[in-house]
């Protein structure tokens, strides 16, 4: 089969993040076989421009194709579900690439004929948590753009220069564990990531610059083939140095949350700091550009298309009443979280308030601020103001002439009113304002 169409689902194609950068290579590899990779997501950004440089289609409607996909290539369930029922003659395959986020929670539809699970923590969810059969799942584990990361030359006997690799690395996060630990081993450490500010489009570039990375999953597997010792660690706990010996136990966890399970602690990042050997880490990077190549794992994915578009044309047409009863299924089991995006003041609004006293002495601080503007004079005065324009405008033309004096002298009045009074004014609805946004900053986010 030749020239696959490949509709690619994301919940967003935003910030350079794991499975955005996914798609970015899969779509560019993809493209250089000589398919047709589509990016589908409803919210765009730099990873969506990365890809139109790229020269791939991204689309935030499905309305745009003017022709069907031959294969639904799904990441995150919304945006899968969205396009099965649109291109109802469609086959899909379905991807789970993380254990806590609920877009990973896997698509309901008898035309996924494959769940792909990029680690055996993901697997177990599909399993386990989604009741997905086991021999509907297959195990690809994550890849690595070999040609972009490139080893860097030998490391040092003792590392000098440290990275905190990580999206989530940024204030009152485990970064400050991490700094206190290099500080302790007189190691110089950099971050970089989302939260920190300084997120790079080179990030093979940057690692280059260093001998030790503290990070997880995807971005440990790129400083892995970089040349570069790294440390497991993230927001939600520590894990080990990862050796040649411990590899092929970390690698089909994808050196992720199940292998984070130790606690942030200095001296526990200083005794895998104390493990450092460069040799290791050499036959580490090694092993991994070895077998974590792009490449093969394309090459399966396309394997897998055809034999899923095979299996489909043979198969017996769709019943369509029992995807229907799979899709209320879906939209029975989405509906709590609809509604609870739904209603501002949540729960778990109030719950985030009250765990944080320093917002709340603040928002009070604030409402006491609004309520003193409510209740001034030149509140009141705009208020009627607006009321008396409201008032003129209703008047017939005979009227209004008979108005027109009063409302001039009227006005001159106000002017000369509100010029001695609308600094004070300006300041406190500035207060105020502060007050709204804070409100919408400090929502807590559900998904």
């Amino acid at each position: 089969m030749d020239g696959l169409r490949v509709l690619i689902t994301n919940h967003t194609l935003g910030n350079r993040a794991g499975t955005e950068l996914y798609v970015r290579d899969l779509a560019t590899a993809l493209l250089a076989r000589g398919h047709h990779p589509i990016a589908y997501s409803p919210q765009l950004g730099e990873v969506a421009g990365e890809l139109r440089r790229a020269t791939i289609p991204v689309i935030s409607d499905l309305n745009v194709l003017s022709k069907p996909p031959d294969i639904i290539h799904g990441h995150h369930h919304l945006p899968t579900m969205t396009a099965l029922l649109h291109f109802p003659e469609t086959p899909a395959i379905s991807y789970c690439h993380g254990w806590l986020p609920k877009e990973e929670a896997p698509a309901r539809s008898p035309r996924i004929y494959q769940y792909i699970a990029v680690d055996n923590t993901c697997r177990d969810r599909l399993i386990y948590e989604h009741g997905i059969p086991a021999e509907k799942i297959r195990l690809l584990l994550n890849f690595v753009d070999l040609q972009r990361f490139q080893p860097r030359s030998s490391l040092p006997l003792r590392p000098k220069r440290a990275l905190v690799f990580s999206n989530q690395a940024g204030a009152n996060s485990h970064l400050e564990v991490i700094r206190e630990a290099c500080r302790k081993a007189g190691i110089e450490l950099d971050v970089l990531g989302l939260k920190n500010g300084n997120v790079s489009d080179r990030p093979e570039q940057e690692l280059l610059k260093y001998d030790l990375v503290f990070a997880k999953a995807r971005a440990a597997l790129e400083a892995l083939a970089s040349g570069t010792a790294v440390i497991l660690c993230d927001a939600v706990g520590a894990g080990p140095m990862v050796t040649a010996q411990e590899l092929n136990r970390l690698r089909p966890l994808n050196f992720g949350i199940r292998a984070l399970q130790n606690p942030l602690e200095v001296e526990y990042l200083l005794s895998q700091i104390n493990r450092y050997d460069s040799h290791d880490a050499a036959e580490v990077t090694q092993k991994i550009r070895e077998s974590a190549g792009r490449e093969v794992v394309v090459d399966e994915l396309v394997s897998l298309y055809e034999e899923v578009i095979i299996t489909h044309q043979k198969a017996e047409p769709v019943d369509r009443i029992e995807e229907l009863k799979q899709t209320a299924s879906y939209l029975h089991w989405m509906n709590p979280q609809i509604e609870v995006r739904s209603v501002p003041d949540s729960t778990n609004t109030k719950k985030a308030f009250e765990n944080n006293p320093a917002i709340l002495e603040e928002l009070t601080v604030v409402k006491n601020e609004l309520e003193i503007i409510h209740a001034a004079r030149v509140w009141q005065l705009v208020q009627w103001w607006w009321r008396f324009r409201v008032h003129l405008r209703t008047l017939n033309p005979f009227d209004w002439l008979k108005h027109q004096q009063f409302y001039w002298r009227f006005r001159t009045s106000i002017k000369r009113r509100v010029a001695r009074i609308l600094p004070a004014f300006l300041k406190r609805t500035l207060k105020a304002t502060r007050f709204y946004a804070r409100q919408e900053f400090f929502q807590p986010k559900l998904s």
